[in-house]
């Protein structure tokens, strides 16, 4: 029960190389450290930080083909 009070979303970060990444948190700091745990050093200088979108898991498949 405890999953329903404390919501994750999904959040699509921008990169400078033009791809997006796609991470879960309950906020867009949780969701970045999320993504940057597994990123390496060179792939997290990429990532766009205030440049996020937020959607829910039903429109995941729309972004597909953006990640990289």
């Amino acid at each position: 029960m405890s999953s329903f009070r404390h919501p994750h979303y999904v959040y699509i970060f921008s990169m400078t190389n033009g791809k997006k990444k796609m991470t879960y948190g309950k906020s867009p700091e949780d969701a970045l450290a999320v993504l940057f745990l597994r990123l390496t050093a060179e792939e997290q200088a990429l990532v766009i930080q205030d440049d996020y979108i937020k959607i829910n898991q039903r429109r995941m498949r729309d972004y597909a083909d953006q990640l990289g």
